[in-house]
């Protein structure tokens, strides 16, 4: 299961690397890792890292905004960022979990780990709920909608590549 786990996260990486790497850095350069991972969760990280980077970059190619906007916008961005990573980190561990459980997971596993995966995905809206009002602050109404709209578009497609290399429980 290790090797789907790596899979997964090799794909993964691949894909936002090519993205961000075709992404013009309007606002904010996004850094990538130099160094290869050398354990699952230095993998898991530098994976979160490179999704957050490329949603930045993504976000800034397709918002625009004055430089004063701009200003205000991003240092609140990023504070949104850092309590989604904690999501996504959580999601991570739990894809890893799952990799590991997978050959000998029964009944009462395999539902405890898609009750946390739902609790997550219920997190995760609920933070965009909260920083949606957050970004109101800082950007009219229509931008701070187009920026949240960006950010669930960027992560169901994330998703589907995710759970299109998760085998499902047998």
């Amino acid at each position: 299961m290790r090797t789907t786990l790596a899979a997964l996260v090799a794909v993964c990486l691949v894909s936002v690397s090519a993205l961000a790497w075709s992404s013009s850095r309007q606002v904010r350069p996004a850094s990538s890792t130099a160094t290869a991972p050398v354990s699952v969760e230095e993998a898991l990280k530098a994976l979160r890292h490179d999704l957050q980077a490329g949603r930045t970059d993504i976000i800034a190619r397709n918002v625009s905004l004055t430089p004063e906007q701009a200003g205000k916008f991003w240092p609140v961005f990023e504070k949104y960022q850092k309590e989604q990573s904690a999501i996504m980190d959580a999601q991570m561990k739990g894809i890893q979990q799952y990799a590991e459980k997978l050959d000998t997971l029964d009944d009462p596993g395999a539902l405890g780990l898609m009750k946390a995966h739902l609790d997550r995905d219920q997190q995760m809206v609920a933070l965009r709920r909260t920083w949606l009002a957050e970004f109101q602050k800082v950007l009219p109404a229509k931008l701070a909608v187009r920026v949240i709209q960006i950010d669930r578009r960027i992560s169901l497609a994330h998703q589907v590549e995710f759970s299109s290399q998760i085998p499902l429980v047998q």
